[in-house]
């Protein structure tokens, strides 16, 4: 709507300066015509009342004073010439005389001579100035050429002019206000007819895979508007019906797997332990007399093979029913120190350029995070001959930053992308589930966890927790 309307004033402007110089144009043809119409019937007059024969030689001595009445009469000067296109007389003072051509170019005399209307009119400059300049033949009483008469005519364009600008002036108004108008008018009815898009928009951008979405209820929509969100309303409905049925599939394949490993896990201690069963029951000989040696080193055995099999059952409850969570002000720095005393290895090392960082978070959880973190980096330096473990707590922004570095194995590329996975590991101990532990808890209070790893280097996991500000440890 506004660029038709800024269209349509430059268009109305363009074509009223047309307009207004072909009106011009025309005005000043029409007028040089009646001033050559006047000009010829003052020469007729001229040649009923002279004495002189009509001639072209006696032209001179006609026009000797009238030439100056006619000019005064008519208000404007004109030239006398003969038909060879020599001056013969001027209405011009002499001063201003002298710069009249004396002779006719002969392409004018051509081009008057083969004219239908025995008339030739050019266009000439003159200080910078346009003018047109008009001539036609001077006929005596029995209509024979005797002479030619020319008619220069300047263009005083400074009228129109004036009242072209006024009227541009006043249009430009019109057109400003029916501009303001048209982008007021366009603003309230883009506002209204978009408002239901906008609802609609919205409502998409709220639309979520997991979780309910609320459909949408415009009252009075048109009909494409109605199609849309009649079309929308159908969407989320299909859209939580699969949520649910992926939500179900997801979860029977989270317990399928689970339980496989669970099962496969708990057949390994079993196997040595029926092995150690079996063996026992055909060697032992209750007469031995180191038979009470025996007896103790296959208890000890079955011992270890039932607290392999408790462990497991212990991870597994413990990832399966995480602990509620709670809101404490710790000072990380503290807990994370007392996290580390549990460790009496001497190559754990703990630095922080900070004495208090002040978070909201649960003292048991986090205590749970930095030991698994600590527990896998342990795992991880087997046969490294210079261990060495670095936990590190520092301010970064508004976060706190928690680092677990060492130097040990490091993690393979195709294995990067499954070690938050809740799945039991491929080692000969340790359940598999402690980092998938971890990473639930960190994204419980609005943390990240990332880590880098390069085999043969060693890997540092990271995590970023916000930072509660204005408080103190409770």
């Amino acid at each position: 709507m506004i660029l038709l309307v800024v269209i349509a004033s430059v268009l109305i402007a363009g074509v009223t300066i047309y307009q207004y110089r072909e009106q011009s144009q025309d005005y000043h043809e029409n007028r040089l015509e009646r001033k050559e119409e006047q000009i010829l019937q003052s020469v007729a007059y001229v040649f009923r009342e002279t004495t002189y024969p009509i001639t072209e030689e006696n032209l001179q001595y006609i026009f000797m004073d009238e030439i100056y009445k006619i000019a005064d009469v008519q208000n404007v000067n004109f030239n006398i010439y003969d038909l060879e296109g020599g001056l013969v007389k001027s209405s011009r003072p002499s001063f201003e005389a002298d710069s009249i051509s004396n002779c006719l170019d002969a392409e004018i005399l051509n081009n008057l001579l083969i004219s239908p209307d025995r008339r030739y009119m050019e266009e000439k400059t003159a200080a910078g100035d346009k003018y047109k300049s008009s001539y036609t033949y001077i006929n005596d009483n029995k209509f024979k050429p005797i002479g030619i008469m020319n008619l220069p005519y300047f263009e005083d364009n400074s009228f129109n002019n004036m009242e072209l600008r006024e009227f541009l002036f006043r249009l430009g108004g019109v057109y400003l206000l029916m501009l303001l108008s048209a982008i007021i008018l366009a603003y309230f009815i883009s506002k209204y007819i978009t408002r239901s898009l906008q609802t609609i928009s919205d409502k998409m951008q709220q639309t979520k895979l997991t979780g309910s979405n609320e459909k949408i209820n415009i009252e009075n929509p048109g009909e494409e508007i109605g199609k849309l969100v009649d079309s929308y309303n159908r969407m989320i409905d299909k859209l939580e019906e699969s949520a649910v049925k992926l939500a179900r599939s997801e979860r029977e394949q989270a317990w399928r797997e689970m339980a496989r490993q669970v099962a496969h896990e708990i057949k390994n201690p079993l196997t040595p332990l029926r092995l150690t069963v079996q063996n026992f029951e055909r060697k032992f000989d209750p007469t031995d007399p180191n038979a009470q040696t025996k007896i103790k080193e296959f208890s000890k055995t079955l011992i270890q093979q039932i607290d392999t099999m408790s462990n497991i059952a212990g991870a597994f409850s413990n990832f399966a029913n995480m602990p509620a969570q709670k809101n404490e002000t710790l000072n990380v720095v503290k807990i994370v120190k007392l996290a580390l005393e549990i460790f009496h290895e001497e190559y754990i090392h703990f630095i922080s350029d900070e004495q208090e960082i002040i978070a909201k978070l649960d003292r048991t959880q986090l205590i749970r995070v930095i030991t698994n973190l600590v527990k896998n980096a342990i795992q991880a330096l087997p046969d490294v001959e210079s261990p060495r473990i670095l936990v590190t707590v520092a301010s970064e922004g508004n976060f706190v930053k928690i680092s677990v570095a060492d130097n040990g194995v490091g993690i393979s590329d195709d294995l990067k992308h499954k070690i938050f996975e809740p799945k039991f590991t491929t080692k000969s101990s340790g359940m598999g589930l402690g980092l998938g532990m971890v990473k639930n808890i960190v994204e419980n209070y609005r943390g990240t966890i990332n880590f880098t790893s390069h085999i043969g280097k060693g890997t540092v996991f990271t995590i970023k927790f916000p930072k509660e500000k204005n408080t103190k440890e409770a």
